[in-house]
């Protein structure tokens, strides 16, 4: 006990999630003594619920592979994985009670199916590595002095620490704990913020007809906003009633937030048939006409896509419901391989924090050393999870990110309070 009856650890882990979790198990390990404030009544609250509850915990993509989905943030991303990649990430699991399976040879799961198996295996593990946990506890504070940690402090109680560890996730499922009380602990250390925008969340686009498609599935699409450098995401998508979700509309939602930002609308192009050019969809329907004459083109064009998508893609080229193959003239037959090719659609919004799954943006990589995670503002200062301005795609990237943050922030936070506060660079 310090001076002033405030409890003393070496390590303060703010966030109870599973990036925080794993970094006061990690520090723990090492040796340090760990206190675990989460202001939620409980942990893993968002873990147990990931996947509609069965938990895609990372998948089985070559290292390279994995990294370059995180696109431009690769490098920063590298040493986290590199010490702890899904494979390192399943071994741990299985020695702690939890084996995983991956169905379809790319995505992991745990084997029961459980999310709730994993976040009860970490709680198991905190607990026998002696770590305090303080739920129902929301941080209100970081102390430092002369430019190091010191502490952390809450409404009415605080810690004395050598190092804290910021694990305090973001704004995405506020109904699941989602805040963005992290990004204010560290805005105001100092840390410059990537202005968040949820990520993960589906599409709403202005064209009333997609509406009349809800519950189309397309199996592999290509969805870009349609700009110079547009970013572009490949993948399953799914028409609802209000605009496009599904892998593929889920992946790029993230850019989409981020470019409606200050405006109201958002061009989208979709390549509905990324397999086959524009050109090859026109000398197809070339081919209709020259041999399947009085055959309607709605007919042959719904033997590829889906029935209702192909009387909405045939109207919109123009052409009567009833319209033969042997009245298709070049002009119908390059509008309707252009909406084939590049279907364009506007985008007006997301489904917001309330839906998202993730969150783009958070404190800014420039401030942080990506081989330990530590602030370049503060000393003893370390961040992991969601409270980074990482995100990745679909098909569990963000958990092992989270996890192998939380490893490596949860290691070079024990190694900085053994050394009295300053971590290696």
């Amino acid at each position: 006990m310090a001076a002033g009856g405030r409890a003393a650890f070496d390590v303060a882990v703010v966030g109870g999630g599973p990036a925080g979790m794993m970094a006061a198990i990690a520090a723990a390990e090492r040796g340090a003594r760990v206190v675990l404030l989460e202001r939620l009544p409980d942990l893993g609250r968002k873990l147990r619920a990931t996947g509609g509850g069965r938990c895609n915990l990372t998948n089985t993509r070559d290292r390279n592979v994995f990294l370059a989905a995180f696109g431009a943030k690769r490098r920063f991303v590298r040493p986290a994985i590199a010490a702890f990649d899904g494979e390192a990430l399943r071994a741990f699991l299985v020695r702690r009670g939890v084996p995983t399976e991956s169905p379809d040879g790319v995505h992991v799961f745990p084997a029961s199916g459980r999310a709730r198996s994993v976040a009860d295996a970490l709680e198991a593990l905190l607990a026998e590595r002696g770590v305090r946990v303080c739920a129902g506890t929301a941080v209100t504070r970081i102390e430092t002095a002369d430019g190091c940690v010191r502490g952390v402090g809450a409404a009415a109680a605080g810690w004395e620490a050598r190092a804290v560890v910021l694990a305090g996730g973001g704004p995405s499922c506020p109904d699941l704990g989602g805040t963005d009380a992290g990004f204010g602990l560290a805005a105001a250390l100092g840390h410059r913020l990537v202005p968040p925008v949820p990520a993960l969340a589906g599409i709403a686009v202005a064209e009333a007809w997609v509406g009349e498609c809800a519950g189309i599935v397309l199996p592999e699409v290509e969805i870009a906003v349609a700009a110079p450098g547009g970013a572009r995401r490949r993948g399953q998508m799914l028409f609802t009633h209000r605009g496009l979700s599904g892998p593929a509309a889920l992946d790029l939602s993230g850019d989409v937030a981020a470019a409606l930002r200050g405006r109201g609308a958002v061009p989208l192009a979709v390549d509905l048939t990324p397999g086959t050019s524009r050109a090859a969809w026109e000398r197809r329907c070339e081919e209709w006409r020259e041999m399947a004459g009085r055959k309607r083109v709605r007919t042959l064009l719904g033997a590829v896509l889906p029935r209702a998508l192909a009387e909405r893609l045939a109207a919109a080229a123009g052409l009567d419901r009833d319209a033969a193959c042997a009245h298709l003239p070049r002009a119908r037959r390059a509008r309707l391989a252009d909406l084939i090719a590049a279907l364009p659609l506007t985008a007006v919004g997301t489904d917001g924090f309330e839906k998202a799954m993730a969150t783009r943006g958070g404190v800014a990589l420039e401030d942080v050393a990506a081989r330990t995670l530590a602030s370049r503002v503060v000393r003893g200062l370390f961040f992991a999870g969601e409270v980074l301005d990482i995100d990745g795609p679909c098909g569990g990237y963000n958990l092992q990110w989270a996890f192998a943050s939380g490893r490596l922030a949860g290691v070079a936070a024990a190694r900085s309070s053994a050394s009295g506060g300053v971590p290696s660079p």
